[in-house]
């Protein structure tokens, strides 16, 4: 299933706390817009972009990139971008698109 924008602009578009894969930790989303999801720590301020997050679930439906989020995040930055990937991470897990943490375990 594709990412739906419009689900996302629904459920994030007036900001949203997301918990982290692992941790115990919130990402706060501030808003949502054609292109981007905002984010920001108390560190830094940063948005993850529509097209690498729609890719980055296309690849996850072809089976290229791993569903569970320690792999993804690493596959992320392979096959999609180095932005912001475990923040992707936690987004696309409280989507649904991920499965439940079990760490990053190399692959070969």
């Amino acid at each position: 299933m594709p990412l739906d924008w419009a689900v996302v602009s629904q459920r994030y578009g007036n900001g949203a706390d997301v918990p982290t894969v692992a941790g115990n930790k919130i990402l706060h989303i501030t808003g949502v817009d054609e292109e981007k999801i905002h984010i920001k720590s108390p560190l830094w301020v940063a948005s993850l972009s529509r097209a690498n997050l729609e890719k980055g679930v296309a690849l996850i439906e072809e089976g290229v990139i791993d569903r569970q989020p320690g792999q993804f995040v690493e596959d992320y930055k392979i096959y999609v971008a180095d932005e912001r990937a475990t923040s992707a991470a936690h987004i696309l897990k409280d989507l649904g698109f991920l499965t439940e943490d079990r760490g990053y375990y190399p692959t070969c």
